[in-house]
Order: structure tokens, then C-alpha cells, then sequence
């Protein structure tokens, strides 16, 4: 694996979310601004199978509306649960409340080409576990991430009422331009709302899923032509 000083796209920030991956266009601490692109995937990549082990993230929206959102989120670098489609959050989280260290509350606005306003501050643990059990619409996933060539990629395999979606994203410190596409990326998702974690928390995955991949079999893939050259591995 590439050593972290090869790579210009790593932010020199301390890794948000509390999850010790790649801080790859994080949103910025300067400005609240995170820049990013998503892509739907079928199967995890094999070039995660180097990556670091995955965190275990549980989060409720409290507002999830027109590209709106409020969020509080617990992490757990060590708890270890399969993404099933019969998987409870607040089961997960209850059964695994003393793994849960990192937590954050992060308020949203829509994206608009890959960025979107994010304000996020870390919060008291066992106060966000309380509020995730207390109220909101619950998400639960797992979170991988590796570096493929120059740029830091994380995907997030859903489970509950989400499963089996998975979503790879890769972020930079500024406008995601000029991206090599690895082959596991089957479309682009980037401005669809519905496969924002918010969109996820309002209509779950399972309920559209059907209709998803008939829209995909019609069309074909599609990746978005405005932000530079895309380059298809």
C-alpha cells in the first residue's frame, strides 16, 4: 500500500467521524464544506481487503428534508456486525453501547455538484447514544476505506432496512475533478438524493430497490460529465 505521504489529496486534518481512515476531502475546518463523489456498487472491492478494518457506524436524522438534515452519530472501531437486511440500529446499539467512543452531531445543506455544507462537532458519547435511542430515523452501516491510487475511497455497506446497498465515495479538500473511476463503480450517484444517508433515513433503500434497478438495466450506468475528464479503469 501506498505510503500517506504520496498522496497531495490527503487532508491535514485529524480524521473526522472518529474513524481512523483516510481523511480524503473531509469537510474543510475552514469553511464547513465537504466535496465528494458516490457511486453505487454491488460487491465490496478487493482493493479494501488491505484497507483498515471497518467502523461500525449508528446515526439518526433528526431533520432529513429536501436536502436539509440534522444528524447525531455514534462510531465503534471495534464492534464487528454483518450488514444483514433484518438488522435493529438500536438493537446494535444497545447490545454494543460500551464500544461506541466517538460521536458527532453535523447539520447539512443540499449538494450542488459534489459539494454540500457540513458543520460537524464531536459530542459526548453517551449523550448521542441517548439520543439516537430517544428519537430520529436510524441508519446503520459499515464503513470501509483504502487508498486507490491518489485518491482515499470509503465505502459503506447498509444494513436493516437499507440492505444490501453499497455506496463507495471518495473525498478530497476541494472540487472532486478529473477522477479515475475504478470498475467497481457501477453508476454515479453523486447529486441523487435518494442515495444521500438522509434520503436513506427518509425512504430506505429496500423500498426502492425494484424500481432502481430496472431505471439502471433502461439506462445504463451514467457518470456525470462536469467535473473534468473522467478517466474509466
Amino acid at each position: 500500500m501506498t505510503t500517506p505521504s504520496a498522496h497531495p489529496n490527503r487532508a491535514k486534518t485529524p480524521a473526522k467521524h472518529g474513524v481512523e481512515h483516510y481523511t480524503e476531502g473531509m469537510a474543510d475546518p475552514m469553511n464547513d464544506f465537504e466535496y465528494e463523489r458516490r457511486f453505487f456498487c454491488r460487491t465490496m472491492p478487493a482493493a479494501f481487503d488491505d484497507g483498515d478494518a471497518p467502523s461500525l457506524i449508528v446515526q439518526s436524522y433528526y431533520v432529513h428534508d429536501g436536502g436539509y438534515a440534522l444528524r447525531v452519530r455514534v462510531v465503534s472501531r471495534t464492534a464487528r456486525v454483518a450488514m444483514t437486511p433484518d438488522l435493529d440500529p438500536i438493537d446494535v446499539l444497545d447490545r454494543h453501547r460500551d464500544s461506541f467512543r466517538d460521536a458527532f452531531v453535523t447539520v447539512k445543506g443540499p449538494s450542488v455538484g459534489g459539494t454540500r455544507y457540513e458543520a460537524e462537532r464531536p459530542i459526548d458519547a453517551r449523550i448521542a447514544t441517548e439520543l439516537i435511542q430517544r428519537g430520529g430515523s436510524t441508519i446503520i452501516k459499515n464503513r470501509y476505506a483504502a487508498w486507490i491510487g491518489e485518491d482515499g475511497w470509503c465505502v459503506d455497506a447498509f444494513g436493516g432496512a437499507n440492505a444490501p446497498l453499497m455506496v463507495a465515495t471518495v473525498r478530497r479538500i476541494s472540487p472532486v475533478t478529473n477522477l479515475r473511476i475504478p470498475k467497481f463503480c457501477i453508476t454515479e450517484i453523486t447529486d441523487q438524493a435518494r442515495f444521500g444517508n438522509d434520503g436513506l433515513a427518509a425512504r430506505p433503500f429496500g423500498e426502492w430497490r425494484d424500481d432502481f434497478e430496472r431505471e439502471l438495466a433502461e439506462h445504463g450506468p451514467q457518470f456525470q460529465q462536469l467535473f473534468g475528464r473522467n478517466r474509466l479503469d
